[in-house]
């Protein structure tokens, strides 16, 4: 048996990585999944990819830092499927490097991505997955995905490591928001260690780029090396926590964090 069969799923920065690996989960269960990025390389990509998936996905253009294409979001699925039950705030980006040289710029585009993007987004598809919440006997599911390094510091990653805190906490705050108002709408966030995805590709290569590595498998090493479990996460090991939240099996879960690490955070 399929266990979203029925049910209809957004998840955000789902071209790659852990996006893409929560979006191909959630098909595998029967789920209806709109897959949504900044842009895709090519037009062409979005294409292959939702073929690729099959008839359940879709793709739909996102930028999650503005208001007003989160607005356009809710419409579109308003009007294609008419419901929301699963809402994945996955999209988001790194930023390294020293306090005093990090530029104010580099410290908003962050916050507002990872930051930004999961407030607009809660905010804006808050109505309609009530609506949807209403037919489903445990409710709609928010799973927000914030990291590790929002539970604790890292070395020269001190935007990141804010903007992973905030999600935390927002999730927490607007999880008892809706159950004191019993609105049929779980929340719950999903901390991540160190996973092999195209995002970490970029942020060890950065460190390299400064001279801390001479290369970035020595960095990869390195982290498996201190991780208890001895090797790093693979997509689908996130994906099997967010599906359980969007499950049934998840119905009395609301404003708590699921820590996927390996036990790094254990030491």
């Amino acid at each position: 048996m399929k266990r979203l069969e029925g049910r209809v799923a957004l998840v955000t920065g789902a071209m790659r990585g852990i996006g893409l690996g929560i979006a191909e989960r959630y098909i595998q269960e029967g789920a209806r999944v709109v897959l949504s990025d900044l842009s895709a390389s090519t037009a062409d990509e979005a294409a292959a990819l939702v073929s690729k998936l099959g008839a359940n996905a879709s793709y739909l253009q996102l930028d999650v830092a503005q208001e007003s294409s989160w607005q356009a979001a809710e419409k579109s699925l308003r009007a294609t499927h008419g419901r929301l039950d699963i809402l994945v705030n996955n999209a988001g980006i790194d930023c390294t490097g020293a306090i005093e040289s990090m530029e104010y710029s580099a410290w908003r585009r962050i916050m507002s991505i990872n930051c930004d993007g999961v407030f607009l987004g809660t905010k804006t598809f808050t109505a309609l997955m009530a609506e949807s919440g209403k037919s489903t006997r445990w409710g709609s599911s928010i799973i927000n995905i914030s990291s590790i390094m929002g539970m604790v510091g890292f070395v020269e990653a001190s935007p990141y490591n804010a903007s992973k805190g905030a999600v935390r906490l927002f999730t927490k705050s607007v999880a008892l928001e809706y159950a004191k108002k019993r609105t049929p709408i779980r929340v719950n966030s999903i901390h991540p260690g160190f996973v092999k995805t195209p995002l970490m590709d970029i942020g060890m290569q950065k460190f390299v780029d400064r001279g801390l590595a001479e290369k970035p498998q020595d960095l990869f090493d390195a982290i498996a090396a201190q991780t208890p479990i001895g090797r790093l996460a693979e997509p689908s090991e996130i994906a099997g926590v967010a599906y359980f939240l969007a499950s049934d099996d998840s119905s009395y879960c609301t404003g708590a964090e699921f820590v996927v690490d390996g036990g790094w955070t254990a030491q």
